[in-house]
């Protein structure tokens, strides 16, 4: 496989999901001092996404360092009668610089529609955060051999306009690799990445060329160096993998390796 595409910059994004109390704050502080090391994975940009109580307390806990904080959420609208909401202006307000919107986790167990999911993403931008847009399919629709036109559809009704690479990245997760210790072969994350490239380029012109391509998906230590050497991905979204410091700090080395 060819190495991913030099001009743009990897990521591990790091999403701790509805996990973690105010002593894995710990596991943050372990990163950031790894990456604080002289020439520690330098070519890489890492970010964790703890759950919503935690975001302002990790914020303070990496300021001045390279590790970014991110959000999981956000509501649409900037404020209003939203109970139990999370506006993107409050994440911002809190120390996040980035924020997932349409994971599968969403999608799924909260009928989030593509719709929904570009607003969200609009609400990023407004509040001047990066917006990380989840999209994958599922293993019906893989066994299908629908994997391409569903991601394709997501990313066209999902990506807010106005995206490019500075306030937009997209991840591939297909859902069925989710937590499940499957993943796709070299080869299909390949295809379905240099297809999502070719699709961001038709869809936004010229800056789609330069978005962060993110894969997710049972991203662990073992596999996370072959998979960040395929074309056109450009960093991982990691689950399960990123609750634990020495784990997630293994898959930093092997995206900077």
């Amino acid at each position: 496989m060819a190495a991913s595409t030099s001009r743009v910059r990897p990521l591990v994004a790091g999403n701790w999901k509805m996990n973690g109390l105010s002593a894995a704050l710990a596991e943050g502080r372990q990163v950031r001092d790894r990456l604080q090391e002289a020439g520690f994975a330098a070519g890489v940009d890492v970010m964790i996404c703890p759950p919503a109580t935690l975001v302002a307390a990790l914020a303070r806990e990496v300021a001045g360092s390279r590790l970014r904080v991110g959000a999981q959420d956000c509501h649409p609208a900037p404020s209003g009668a939203h109970t139990g909401d999370i506006a993107a202006e409050m994440h911002k307000d809190a120390g996040a610089t980035a924020v997932i919107v349409g994971h599968s986790e969403r999608r799924a167990e909260h009928g989030e529609r593509d719709r929904d999911v570009k607003a969200k993403a609009l609400a990023a931008h407004r509040a001047r955060l990066t917006a990380i847009v989840c999209i994958g399919e599922t293993a019906g629709e893989r066994r299908a051999g629908l994997t391409l036109q569903v991601v394709a559809r997501q990313l066209a009704a999902s990506l807010p306009e106005g995206a490019d690479a500075e306030n937009t990245i997209v991840a591939y997760e297909p859902i069925w690799a989710i937590g499940t210790g499957l993943t796709p072969s070299l080869q299909d994350v390949a295809d379905v990445h240099g297809f999502l490239r070719g699709t961001l380029v038709e869809q936004v012109g010229s800056a789609g060329d330069r978005i962060r391509l993110l894969y997710g998906g049972s991203v662990k230590p073992d596999n996370a160096r072959s998979l960040m050497g395929v074309s056109d991905v450009n960093g991982a979204l990691v689950g399960g993998a990123s609750l634990k410091a020495t784990d997630f700090i293994a898959i930093i080395a092997a995206c900077g390796a």
